[in-house]
């Protein structure tokens, strides 16, 4: 099975850092967030990838198509023709494939465009802006066992502001703030899909968390997958000063791999 990775979107609630590239390039300990969300499939055995582009999308195939220049000691002997010697080559064993899905493109058109590079089988979906330690195996298993259309692996979430209580007559009878038992069930992408999913996607318009989502819900055809381990999205510059701190510490959940 390939994983699709959604990387076209522009960013905007983390602009600050998202001006110059697309927010899967965003960097935790020098390295893209994309790179890490391969890095954990890789680990569970994932080696074909198929990332959505769009915004800047020219940044993340040049990261690509440099990759031992990121990962390797390099040599530039420019005394030889500008050979270039690559010692102690750093490369995972995947094949990655960069598709432009345009810049104004929405989730579900993004995952449309790249149907014919899916193949016939089912297939991994998820956003290139969190990381996890969710057990692949286990949500795979999970999604075999249910047969239905999709599984989405969801994940709680505490409250970020105060909590109140109304009552029938608009009267605020609770007023305090956040505790840990405040939280809400979301998507935490990585998901898993069959191909009937591509039947509930019409065009470049059509927002995946929306229409399609609602119909498979109504027909029945989508799980969820309850994760209660790490997940952590990187929308803001808190989130990503957040993972920053955690892979500095050396004891990043998400790190499932060895060096």
């Amino acid at each position: 099975m390939k994983a699709v990775i959604l990387a076209g979107g522009f960013g905007t609630r983390i602009s600050e850092e998202s001006e110059f590239k697309p927010k899967p390039m965003l960097e935790i300990g020098e390295m893209p967030i994309l790179w890490h969300i391969l890095k954990g499939y890789y680990a569970h055995g994932i080696k074909e990838f198929v990332i959505c582009a769009g915004y800047k999308q020219h940044v993340i195939k040049e990261w690509f198509s440099n990759y031992f220049v990121h990962t390797s000691n390099i040599t530039f002997d420019f005394t030889k023709g500008n050979e270039v010697i690559v010692h102690d080559k750093h490369a995972e064993y995947w094949k990655v494939t960069v598709v432009d899905t345009g810049l104004d493109t929405m989730t579900g058109g993004r995952v449309k465009r790249i149907q014919k590079y899916v193949g016939d089988e089912p297939f991994y979906l998820t956003y290139g802006d969190a990381v996890s330690d969710v057990n692949i195996e286990d949500l795979t298993k999970f999604h075999q066992a249910h047969g239905k259309c999709a599984t989405i692996t969801t994940v709680s979430v505490s409250q970020q502001k105060g909590v109140l209580r109304v009552n029938s007559q608009n009267s605020i009878t609770e007023f305090r703030e956040k505790n840990d038992e405040d939280s809400a069930l979301i998507n935490g992408g990585f998901m898993v899909c069959n191909l009937d999913l591509f039947s509930y996607l019409e065009g470049d318009n059509t927002i995946l968390e929306q229409q399609p989502m609602r119909k498979l819900a109504e027909a029945g055809e989508l799980k969820s997958f309850f994760h209660s381990g790490f997940w952590q999205c990187m929308d803001t510059k808190r989130e990503k000063d957040k993972l920053e701190s955690l892979w500095a510490s050396g004891k990043a959940p998400w790190k499932i791999w060895e060096d």
